[in-house]
């Protein structure tokens, strides 16, 4: 998995050496995005100088080298992952929206035992996703997150949680990922989108910044994949599919025109 992320970061970077050559000679680049059709582009490029052109194939081959080995590490990952010793952990992190077979195999090779945190908050704690706190005597003062413990992990939930923005639903995709899956993993799947959700609405209304919003939801992803990983029993006083113990608050215009209607007119 380290070796997937490094060879990730040289693709970043030997991307951006061949667009910034490509630009510094007038060159666009088509498309948003490093698709088949940018790639048969950039085989057409041809140089007046042998410098230049000799320039534009070693970076050209260096990201086509970098993508070769990408590819490989992900084919051993996917092996391990379906037939490794944490196989069944890694199918069960799966169920939750978000995280696929590489970030589900990551998590578990950078956490190892997920039983030696005790509650969710610890593991919260262990990846730096819980306020920092800056108190003395009765005044108690909260700042950003710490930051502290790994930040693989850290990058991973939060990408992970950029999904709670949208509603909550079981597309194709999912569904079978979560097939065969224990009906108690695919539950807590089902009320962790929805509780993500919820809390994106509710400090979407309150003005909050996505980012500020992305964090706090991958703190609460980070206690949810805690719960899936350690078999923790779902709470018997609720049922599948109940409303959530805290439902979403409405947005202050919302609020301020149902205290209208409510409000008795003039007799």
């Amino acid at each position: 998995m380290r070796a997937r992320e490094d060879a990730r970061l040289d693709r970043m970077r030997d991307r951006h050496r061949l667009s910034k050559f490509c630009l510094r000679h007038g060159r666009l680049l088509p498309t948003s995005g490093w698709t088949v059709v940018r790639r048969k582009w950039l085989s057409e490029q041809r140089f007046v100088f042998p410098a230049e052109q000799l320039t534009f194939d070693t970076y050209l081959h260096a990201v086509d080298l970098v993508d070769r080995r990408i590819e490989a590490l992900e084919r051993a990952i996917r092996d391990v992952a379906e037939q490794g010793p944490s196989r069944e952990l890694v199918a069960r992190l799966r169920c939750l929206r978000g995280i696929d077979t590489l970030p589900a195999l990551a998590l578990v090779a950078e956490i190892g035992d997920f039983n030696r945190f005790r509650t969710a908050q610890e593991l919260m704690a262990f990846v730096g996703l819980v306020p920092s706190e800056h108190s003395s005597g009765e005044s108690r003062r909260q700042g950003s997150i710490t930051k502290v413990g790994n930040a693989h992990v850290r990058r991973l939930l939060v990408e992970s949680a950029w999904h709670a923005r949208r509603r909550p639903k079981v597309g194709y995709e999912l569904a079978r990922r979560q097939r065969g899956q224990d009906a108690i993993v695919v539950e807590r799947a089902w009320r962790c989108q929805q509780r993500l959700y919820q809390r994106w609405q509710r400090m979407a209304g309150r003005g909050k910044p996505h980012q500020k919003i992305v964090v706090a939801c991958a703190r609460e992803l980070a206690g949810f994949v805690w719960a899936i990983a350690t078999d923790q029993p779902l709470d018997p006083r609720l049922r599948a599919g109940a409303p959530n113990a805290h439902p979403a608050r409405p947005r202050r215009g919302e609020a301020l025109a149902d205290r209208a209607r409510r409000r008795p007119g003039p007799r």
